[in-house]
């Protein structure tokens, strides 16, 4: 029955179980993100360019997505217990050999293969944690997961940034060594499988399902990380991507939805809640992940902050999420969630437009409140969203289920980081045109800008007015007009996520309206 809570209790004090899975989700998620600074390092490290250095993060992006929709079908094959600890071992084993990679070859194997052990992370600690804890309780314990997803894509940045500029980019990997252990450790004392997991009858693997699976998610992460840059539909490439995508895609469907035992079962979205559910938290992945990759660039390349003081400059975002994730896990055993939802929606919608006030003038602590309260309004989202939308299935249904969810974040965070680059660089180019109107040879404005650079280069010149110093002006005022017109388009991604936010409200409310204190909608 949906929602029964009356499935056997853990033997361990449930909150052991939950910092034993959470240990490892969170140095799973926050590995998304932690080597993305390091990129350049790991560029001149192997003699590759940066733009093949990136490849490091896709790579990751695509084993993890292939195998987070997999992991119910594995879990329940050899047990949830055993395929959880052999997963993290797989990741911290992965880790080191990325630490000790002597070529982009070798790390970019060993990313797939630690994209590979952590896609079962996410999904297996949240079904672990909603089954461990009574239904009054799963609140609390979904908030504490919450601190897991939406606080480490924050932390990466900077520590990663840390780690680098301190010691080494080898050491984003090798941190996750003792991590692993530990979580190996803590969840061999203290897990153990519930009876739907060790009597479940997963049948053969689905591996055409699964091929097909990897290769839209591989098409699909290729369209995003180089339409851009290759002027999307414009290039051969793309397009044969994107037919390739749509077929493979389409093939996919039909096959999870004949198959007897699929590896994803998506019939799941007959309910109401999981459906609704997996299109909010799409569009949370999106405005998560899109302003985790738009606020540390603008600092950098715009203000001039190093890797480590531009994360630190986003990291308020994590004290709002802790002090969320705290303030809801208590209150929605008392409150109706899809207001909860709603508001929290509303509430990162405000941050959106409110931090769209940047200029190139601003100080550090300047956006401290703007970006405290988009991570506020994350963590209101996230911990009732996964309690309504995930509560109402069945136990035995949860893996599968948290698997899709978790699933759909991640593409939406990828189809969310790919948006934002792209209006970042379309609208700087259309904000330039527009700016360039006032910088006219007739525009007194300009004459004006140009002869108080040339006086004041002058002066460090060999003489006044010379040539070379009216060129060093223009280039400066080009210079200039061209961060100016960067700033308008990063206000425009930043207000484009607001208004998705806004637009997210009234959809909480098509969620089934969950009973007080229970685990979802009966």
């Amino acid at each position: 029955m949906p929602g029964d809570g009356g499935a056997s209790k853990p033997k361990t004090n449930p909150w052991l179980i939950a910092v034993s899975v959470m240990i490892a989700t969170f140095m799973e998620v926050m590995d998304t993100s932690i080597a993305s600074v390091a990129v350049p390092y790991i560029a001149g490290s192997t003699a590759s360019t940066t733009d093949e250095a990136e490849w490091v993060l896709t790579v990751y992006l695509v084993a993890n997505a292939v195998f987070l929709p997999a992991s119910n079908y594995f879990s329940q094959r050899f047990g949830r217990k055993k395929f959880l600890m052999f997963s993290i071992g797989v990741f911290t084993i992965a880790s080191f050999l990325c630490g000790i990679a002597p070529s982009l070859a070798f790390i970019l194997i060993a990313r797939a293969i630690q994209g590979a052990g952590g896609g079962a992370l996410q999904p297996l600690s949240q079904a672990i944690l909603l089954e461990s804890f009574p239904p009054e309780k799963q609140g609390q314990a979904l908030g504490l997961y919450a601190l897991g997803v939406v606080l480490a894509p924050v932390i990466g940045p900077a520590f990663g940034g840390y780690l680098t500029d301190a010691i080494s980019w080898r050491w984003a990997f090798y941190i996750n060594i003792p991590i692993g252990i530990l979580a190996i450790l803590l969840q061999s004392k203290f897990l153990d499988d519930p009876p739907e997991i060790k009597n479940a009858k997963p049948g053969a693997f689905d591996g055409i399902g699964f091929g097909l699976l990897g290769l839209w998610i591989g098409c699909l992460q290729f369209i995003l990380d180089k339409g851009q840059e290759d002027d999307w539909f414009g290039d051969a490439r793309i397009r044969w991507a994107a037919g390739i995508l749509v077929v493979s895609f389409t093939l996919f469907m039909v096959r999870e939805f004949r198959h007897r035992k699929p590896l994803v079962d998506l019939r799941a979205f007959s309910n109401r809640n999981l459906a609704i559910g997996c299109a909010l938290v799409f569009a949370l992945g999106a405005v998560l992940y899109g302003l985790t990759t738009v606020l540390p660039v603008f600092y950098q390349t715009l203000l001039g902050y190093s890797a480590t003081r531009s994360g630190l400059a986003v990291s308020p975002r994590g004290l709002g999420s802790v002090v969320s994730s705290i303030a809801v896990g208590v209150l929605l055993s008392k409150l109706d969630a899809r207001w909860v939802v709603a508001g929290g929606f509303a509430v990162l919608g405000f941050s959106g437009f409110w931090l769209g006030n940047l200029t190139l003038d601003i100080s550090p602590d300047t956006l401290f409140w703007p970006i405290t309260m988009s991570g506020f309004g994350l963590a209101m989202i996230f911990v009732p969203l996964s309690k309504v939308a995930l509560g109402t299935v069945g136990k035995e249904e949860t893996g599968n289920a948290s698997g899709i969810f978790n699933f759909l974040r991640n593409v939406g965070g990828s189809i969310g980081i790919s948006a934002a680059n792209t209006i970042a660089q379309r609208h700087l180019q259309a904000h330039r045109n527009d700016l360039v109107h006032w910088y006219t040879g007739a525009s007194w404005l300009l004459r004006r800008q140009l002869r108080l650079l040339t006086a004041s280069l002058s002066l460090h010149a060999a003489g006044p007015g010379s040539h070379n110093d009216t060129l060093r002006a223009i280039s400066l005022t080009n210079s200039a007009l061209n961060s100016q017109a960067q700033v308008y388009a990063y206000v425009d991604v930043l207000r484009y996520f607001g208004i998705l936010c806004f637009l997210c409200v009234p959809f909480a409310f098509l969620l089934t309206k969950p009973k007080p204190g229970s685990e979802g909608a009966g």
